[in-house]
């Protein structure tokens, strides 16, 4: 009986005696109840034993067991359905191990029963049976020992498939070994990144800061080989491309990682990733760089996700522009933006569109002609302006101004707000009625 099974073993058997079972030390261990349903299923309750069309029916009940998150009866499924390493077909004999490592590990990480070295037990067999799935398997296996805090297992059985070669190396192969190298990297990072907090708590007069720094330099650039090889190959790499950039910054070498932030970018070979967008732009802002290029990188996260935090930012760069192009865009922005509905609540946004309504009211009627039919309801309705009172009254005082604008002091939002009697808003309140009597865009006793 291998570790493995035997360990399905006890798991399958958590309440014993519920059932009768019986293990038989062979690879195709069964349970002769569980053996007598999948034929039931199969046959229709007759005696006829198919290999393959009870591995698919137990197949079925493993995926089934899966989805509903019976992760006990998935175990005894699973225990039954290690007999497809020993299937005929040569395909699906040769296909068994990486399914058995995908069903098995998926299991093992949510059984109650399960531990840190049942999943080992596990892993490590099924890294000998499955050859050709050794460096995923590996790959896993360290990402598991990881989630669990066993970051000292994790590197040494990265470092071990870092040196596995299993004939001529592929280019799927290549790209694992790279990624097996990066997390290698990624874990080399995290001590690197803890040795740099501890700095920061040296005084920089101290010999041991100088002695301290000195090391950090050299372990982030032997961190950054590790996942260099990985970043040439199209991919999201968001983890690695951050750390290998705050290890290059931490070297002084900003040419090098604005050419990793640019790159990863800008290069039509990589996937389209807001989050490439979002680091180039934290880096140039950190580096000080013309307005002109923050927002050529903002435009285009701007297309990507016009919800995004950041496009508040994007409108402050946009209206301090000299252009009337980009002031325009700016207040797109706004009201792109606002068009989200996770975006709503937020009163900055509201803030700066209240202060742009003013300033270019024919801008303003552009933006809203194609928001004239739904915003009323979904920003202005008689539920919001009760709602946003009582949530944040300031936020409803913004709104209420932005209404008044568009809708004119007819609107029901607009109407409650000012009816409020509110000590500490009151001014803002008669000062918002004046402008929303003069800038209107509606005609004077429009409804809404």
């Amino acid at each position: 009986m291998s570790d493995f099974d035997e360990e399905l073993t006890k798991l399958a058997l958590a309440e014993d005696g519920k059932r009768e079972t019986s293990v038989f030390s062979n690879p195709g261990m069964h349970f002769p109840w569980l053996q007598e349903r999948i034929e039931t299923v199969v046959t229709g309750g007759k005696k006829k034993r198919d290999f393959a069309q009870t591995t698919s029916a137990c197949l079925s009940f493993i995926q089934e067991a899966l989805l509903k998150h019976q992760w006990q009866q998935a175990a005894e499924y699973m225990h039954s359905y290690l007999q497809t390493l020993e299937d005929s077909d040569t395909y699906k004999r040769q296909n068994a191990p990486e399914v058995i490592w995908k069903l098995g590990s998926e299991i093992l990480f949510y059984h109650p029963k399960s531990n840190v070295e049942t999943f080992n037990n596990f892993a490590d067999r099924m890294k000998n049976i499955g050859v050709l799935n050794y460096l995923k398997i590996s790959l896993q296996h360290a990402l598991y020992l990881i989630h669990h805090g066993k970051l000292e297992d994790a590197n040494r059985n990265l470092s071990d498939a870092e040196t596995w070669r299993y004939g001529e190396k592929s280019s799927s192969q290549e790209v694992l070994i790279n990624l097996v190298q990066a997390y290698k990297g990624l874990l080399q990072y995290h001590t690197w990144s803890k040795k740099k907090t501890e700095l920061s708590e040296i005084d920089k007069d101290d010999y041991a800061y100088t002695s301290e720094t000195g090391n950090s330099g050299n372990q982030s650039c032997r961190t950054s080989t590790s996942i260099c090889a990985l970043l040439k190959t199209p991919g999201v790499w968001d983890p690695f491309v951050k750390s290998y950039v705050e290890m290059l910054e931490f070297c002084e070498d900003r040419d090098g990682a604005r050419e990793i932030l640019t790159n990863y970018a800008y290069d039509e070979k990589f996937p389209s990733n807001p989050n490439a967008h979002i680091y180039l732009y934290e880096f140039l802002k950190r580096e000080k760089a013309p307005r002109a290029k923050l927002i050529s990188v903002l435009k285009i996260l701007h297309e990507i996700v016009p919800s995004h935090p950041l496009m508040l930012e994007f409108h402050t760069l946009l209206r301090k522009s000299d252009t009337e192009e980009h002031q325009k865009l700016g207040l797109s922005v706004l009201f792109e933006f606002l068009d989200f509905a996770g975006c709503t609540k937020n009163i900055t946004a509201w803030k700066y569109l209240a202060k742009v309504n003013v300033s270019h009211l024919v801008w303003v009627e552009e933006e809203w002609m194609s928001r004239r039919s739904w915003w009323p309801t979904f920003h202005f309705s008689f539920f919001w302006a009760k709602s946003d009172w009582k949530a944040d009254a300031d936020l409803a005082c913004e709104k209420a101004f932005v209404v008044g604008i568009l809708l004119g002091k007819g609107c029901r939002y607009f109407r409650y707000i000012v009816k409020q009697d509110h000590e500490t808003l009151k001014k803002k309140i008669k000062r918002m009625k004046k402008c929303v009597k003069k800038y209107s865009i509606v005609n004077p006793g429009v409804c809404t």
